[in-house]
């Protein structure tokens, strides 16, 4: 895949934005993003800073794919969501839940840098006491912890019914390995993939190794909603369609992967635009009644608004810095 038509008149009309955050995540206060505008609507080229060109080129033709293809056509009109809880003390929980109506799943950051596993026990608590014994628990460790810690934090934070645990270990093997210690040890947890699937050279080695219980899938990492849809296929478990901490216009392309897939047996991770303090559309993707639909979807592809964009309009060095960095990909894409 390349930039259509003329790439220098795409590279030019690039506009450059920068989103603060309510709560720091990711380690990062403000997402920025370069918003590409194609004939089908708006794309996010929004890959973190830390990524190399290589592995950006996948988000950049991602965005490529929404302003210049058409998506899938979907399966269902309404995708369920679920709220994220960031490494926040618990006496914050109960706010940034109320920022999710309607969601009876929380998805709760662990094994934060700097914190202890009795400061996730403590979020996790809260977070239990909020939703009540009938709402659905995901902890997300980004691969922090090693196999040991794993298998203790994960006996441990088990007492709260765990929906699943999210890459709770970096590599494809040991989470193979943490999925024997926890059956041995009788830890019911499920093991879900996410930088095993969307940071990996071969995705579907997790399901070739058994290394998950189900996958977490990303549009702009895995290039585009086609590519993630054949991701999910290929791998043969159930997905989860999560947000890369995207503006509304990013998360437009994870509801409708959500939309296309044969079949969603969990709520998905695209209610993430409530973390923003900020956005580019109208109608902000935010959840109702816990669910986003593929008509608002749609209208956040086509809806970034002029004003919006000069409000959250990037400095000159941030524009600067990711001009030169959308022409190195756009280069390597071509």
């Amino acid at each position: 895949m390349s930039l259509p038509g003329g790439a220098a008149e795409v590279l030019d009309a690039a506009v450059v934005v920068s989103v603060p955050l309510r709560v720091r995540f990711r380690g990062v206060e403000h997402r920025e993003a370069v918003l590409l505008r194609g004939p089908c609507g708006w794309g996010e080229f929004a890959p973190f800073r830390e990524y190399a060109d290589d592995e950006a080129a996948r988000w950049l033709a991602a965005a490529v794919e929404a302003g210049w293809s058409a998506w899938p056509a979907p399966v269902r009109e309404v995708v369920p969501v679920n709220a994220t809880v960031p490494a926040v003390p618990p006496e914050r929980v109960p706010r940034i839940l109320d920022r999710f109506p309607g969601c009876r799943t929380a998805k709760v950051k662990v094994a934060e840098r700097g914190q202890t596993l009795a400061d996730d026990l403590a979020r996790v608590a809260a977070v239990r006491d909020h939703l009540g014994p009938d709402g659905l628990i995901r902890v997300d460790a980004n691969g922090a912890w090693d196999l040991a810690q794993a298998t203790d934090a994960l006996a441990a934070l088990a007492a709260y019914g765990l929906e699943y645990a999210e890459q709770p270990v970096a590599e494809v093997g040991d989470l193979a390995r943490l999925r024997v210690a926890l059956a041995r040890a009788g830890t019911d947890v499920p093991v879900a993939a996410d930088e095993s699937i969307r940071r990996a050279e071969d995705p579907v080695r997790v399901a070739r190794e058994h290394a998950a219980d189900l996958v977490v899938v990303k549009v702009a990492p895995l290039g585009g909603v086609s590519r993630a849809l054949d991701v999910v296929s290929e791998c043969g478990l159930p997905a989860v369609v999560s947000s890369a901490l995207d503006t509304s216009v990013g998360i437009a392309a994870g509801v409708a992967l959500a939309a296309a897939l044969p079949e969603l047996r969990h709520a998905c991770g695209l209610g993430t635009a409530a973390l923003l303090a900020g956005d580019l559309v109208a109608d902000p993707l935010l959840p109702v009644e816990g669910a986003l639909t593929v008509d608002r979807a749609g209208q956040a592809r086509q809806g970034v608004l002029e004003e919006l964009v000069e409000e959250h309009r990037a400095d000159a060095a941030t524009t600067a810095w990711w001009h030169r960095r959308l022409e190195r990909v756009a280069a390597l894409l071509a």
